[in-house]
């Protein structure tokens, strides 16, 4: 395949010799990867986008490589890094064999034998991080996660019920042993975040949310309920909790308490939240438009879902998805058929059927395809999800979802709870029947 940015591949060959096969890859929603090959070694670069948050982000991580691999982590080699790749942050590493993609590693049969091994594995891996100090590397965040996490989401001035609940639930039963210990966390250590071969793990990625924390933050993290992609395991979708914690005792970890633990899972549910609609607002704000954060958007309420889920407020329940039964569409008069909503099933189809010329194309034409369904769906379903809405706010003496999130987060409502919790379960309902009707269905 062609270089498909002559520049950049200029820049790399004056870093790492002669570039070939230069193809950018799909997943990254916060910075760009690309794959190469130069001075006979298969490589990756990791670049920033053009307004990024951190500008030293990316030589943490860089350290971050090399105190890990010292702790016996498996990790990338490091090549290269530095400040200044055609003018954003950048690090090469060596390109690891293996898979990274989560539907393949929980479905393939290519793995079936090591699925059963990798949470006591992962385990492992977690426990050997967590033995590095903060200090091993320089300028790593330390914030109070719950309060770092009510500021990203009180920045966008968007009230959310189901926020608001997560919130005084994890501010109400903090861990009695929260903040004792203090390691290095990764902060992202997750399925899609790992290379995995038939053999085992290969390689944890993705270093840029990386802290000091307490470490059963990790292991929460990892049995978030996003991660799992349909399996009924939680860690990871590949193991029990309990096989995860046996293999971070085995290897000197200190295992939290099934509280702790319960505690961390909420929370990464919620910093999930907030995450996606941060990176949505990269898209709204126009700093960096994609339709991948643009569908985003409508992912958050997946995670308001897994919320109340996590807090025993709901219940997987199964909802017709209205595309099901659509027909071809009203009349179009005075237009010509065919109508808009064939018009976009026709499109959907054909950004699914297309063959596109490489792997990033191809990822941003499923989510395209996507983003057709969700407007599908809203258009005809929005009006009357709307009314409804209004009428379960009206029964509590709310005008809109902003005063009834300041009633939750004020006390106003704390005798009428199961009210509250029925009109924000309610309204998940409606928004996941438009966003991905399938989700309300997966086991917690």
């Amino acid at each position: 395949m062609p270089d498909t940015n002559p520049e950049l591949a200029a820049r790399l060959a004056e870093l790492a010799g002669e570039v070939t096969g230069l193809r950018r890859l799909s997943g990254g929603a916060s910075r760009e990867i690309w794959a190469f090959d130069a001075g006979g070694r298969r490589l990756v670069l990791r670049r920033d986008p053009p307004a990024v948050e951190d500008p030293d982000a990316m030589a943490r991580e860089a350290a971050l490589l090399t105190a890990a691999a010292g702790a016996g982590v498996p990790v990338p080699r490091l090549v290269d890094h530095g400040p200044d790749l055609l003018g954003s942050a950048y690090l090469i590493m060596e390109r690891l064999d293996g898979e990274t993609i989560p539907r393949r590693l929980l479905r393939d049969a290519r793995f079936a034998d090591v699925r059963p091994r990798l949470a006591r594995e992962l385990g492992t891996i977690l426990a050997r991080l967590h033995t590095l100090s903060p200090d091993a590397v320089p300028g790593l965040p330390d914030d109070d996660p719950l309060t770092d996490l009510a500021a990203r989401y009180e920045a966008f001035a968007e009230p959310r019920p189901a926020v608001e609940i997560a919130l005084r639930w994890l501010d109400r039963h903090r861990p009695p042993s929260s903040g004792a210990r203090r390691t290095v966390v990764h902060g992202d250590f997750r399925n899609g975040n790992l290379m995995i071969d038939p053999a085992g793990v290969r390689g944890v990625l993705d270093w840029e949310l990386a802290h000091a924390g307490d470490p059963a933050e990790d292991l929460g993290w990892l049995c978030v309920k996003a991660w799992r992609f349909g399996s009924p395991q939680p860690a990871g979708g590949f193991g029990t909790r309990e096989a995860l914690l046996d293999g971070y005792a085995a290897a000197g970890g200190t295992p939290p308490t099934p509280e702790d633990l319960h505690w961390w899972e909420v929370y990464g549910t919620l910093r999930w939240t907030i995450l996606c609609r941060h990176q949505a607002e990269r898209h709204f704000d126009g700093s960096d438009p994609s339709i991948e954060y643009a569908v985003l958007g409508r992912k958050v309420c997946e995670q308001e879902h897994d919320l109340l889920l996590a807090l025993g407020l709901t219940e997987p329940v199964t909802v017709a998805d209205p595309l099901d039964d659509r027909g071809p569409g009203g009349p179009s008069a005075p237009h010509d058929r065919p109508g808009a909503a064939a018009l976009i099933d026709a499109v959907g189809a054909f950004l699914n059927e297309a063959e596109q010329p490489d792997e990033c194309l191809r990822f941003h034409a499923r989510v395209a395809a996507s983003a057709l369904r969700i407007a599908r769906r809203e258009l005809l379903l929005g009006d009357a999800h709307w009314v409804a809405h209004r009428e379960r706010l009206r029964a509590l003496g709310c005008a809109d979802d902003a005063e009834l999130a300041t009633g939750i987060r004020t006390g106003r409502f704390d005798a009428r709870m199961d009210e509250v919790v029925g009109t924000v379960r309610a309204s998940v309902v409606d928004k996941l029947t438009v966003a991905n009707p399938r989700h309300l269905s997966l086991p917690a």
